[in-house]
């Protein structure tokens, strides 16, 4: 007879090879190993024939079978803030308090100046909106307060053992990488149970990554967003980038999303599903292009949520035929503007060049 184990074989997505819930401490033999010593064992005490045994170890055999490829379309960069900030002749007081702060701080008060940081930023906030601090001196608080946030956490790496506070000042002084996907429908597991894969630019591969990260995609969603990473022994907040390039390309590769992500994937804020290449190597080690599926276009994603495209394009024309029977265009720009508008009914959901 047959004896169906299930599935239950794990991914290594940190690869860590721990107990950690991303990772698995055991060998793929360890695991066969155990499972047929246990079956062995259990019928021969029973006195029955041993069964072939099978199992359905999904996320085994497909989390290694697809990459999300993606470009970035642009970043918000941190810029460490001056060293040499001027406060003028006469400064506000909170900006007095804030450079006592930046002055005074030591590996033996780090937490007492970063809650005093705190206070005083919030306090920079509240007298500005009430009219007690111009937007110069609102401006010279906040690269203040960053300025300390950045000793702080050059002082904290000293220590010996970081307060838990501390621990994640980085997370805040990070760029962000504005990536042409959608993370409810490319990785939504990232999102919905906080999965970690592995992600990593997929050129430059020579050149060392200056720049600190978190990757967010084009959703209007504060969620659509990614930032924990794999890390060597813990999870990070951020991700070693390179600066973008003027005119060129930069993309990023999110690896072992074969385990259901497409399926599971949705149309938040209609963004639909991506194109699809499937690759092969070939007898000789060569790769070779397969099979080639295009994404949904913006008329495809309209008519899940019952849309009609053809009825929106014909009500469209009509508005621009009116608008030139009024004069206020011309053929030749409804033409343009027809056309414009055909395509991107036509075209894909995520930004194209």
């Amino acid at each position: 007879g047959y004896l169906d184990i299930g599935g239950g074989l794990a991914v290594d997505y940190d690869g860590s090879k721990t107990n950690f819930a991303h990772s698995k401490n055991y060998s793929l033999a360890e695991y066969c190993a155990d499972v047929v010593d246990v079956v062995m064992s259990s019928m021969a005490e029973a006195k029955l024939p041993h069964p072939v045994i099978v199992s359905e170890s999904g996320r085994s055999l497909v989390a290694y079978t697809s990459v999300l490829v993606f470009n970035i379309l642009d970043v918000n960069t941190f810029n460490t803030p001056n060293p040499e900030l001027t406060l003028g002749d006469n400064p506000h007081e909170i900006l007095k308090n804030l450079s006592d702060v930046d002055a005074n701080i030591n590996l033996k008060n780090l937490q007492e100046m970063y809650h005093d940081a705190l206070y005083y930023r919030d306090e920079a906030r509240a007298r500005f909106m009430v009219g007690e601090m111009d937007l110069r001196e609102r401006g010279l608080a906040d690269q203040l307060f960053w300025k300390i946030l950045v000793k702080l956490t050059q002082y904290a790496s000293q220590l010996r053992f970081i307060p838990e506070e501390l621990k994640d000042l980085e997370k805040f002084m990070v760029s962000i990488y504005y990536g042409n996907f959608s993370v409810f429908q490319s990785i939504p597991d990232s999102w919905a149970i906080d999965q970690l894969f592995p992600i990593m630019p997929l050129h430059r591969l020579r050149e060392q990554p200056t720049i600190s990260a978190i990757i967010a995609d084009t959703t209007c969603d504060c969620d659509g967003k990614i930032d924990k990473f794999v890390d060597l022994y813990d999870v990070k907040s951020y991700l070693p980038l390179h600066e973008l390039k003027d005119g060129e390309e930069y993309y990023l590769g999110v690896f072992l999303v074969g385990a259901y992500q497409e399926t599971l994937g949705d149309l938040h804020n209609l963004f639909g599903d991506t194109h699809v290449i499937s690759v092969r190597l070939d007898e000789t080690g060569e790769i070779e292009y397969s099979k080639e599926l295009s994404g949904d276009s913006v008329g495809d994603v309209l008519s899940y949520v019952e849309y009609s495209p053809k009825e929106l394009i014909e009500t469209f024309k009509s508005r621009v035929e009116l608008a030139v029977r009024q004069k206020n265009l011309t053929p030749n720009e409804r033409r343009e503007i027809m056309r414009a508008y055909e395509e991107g009914m036509n075209g894909y959901t995520y930004f194209e060049m």
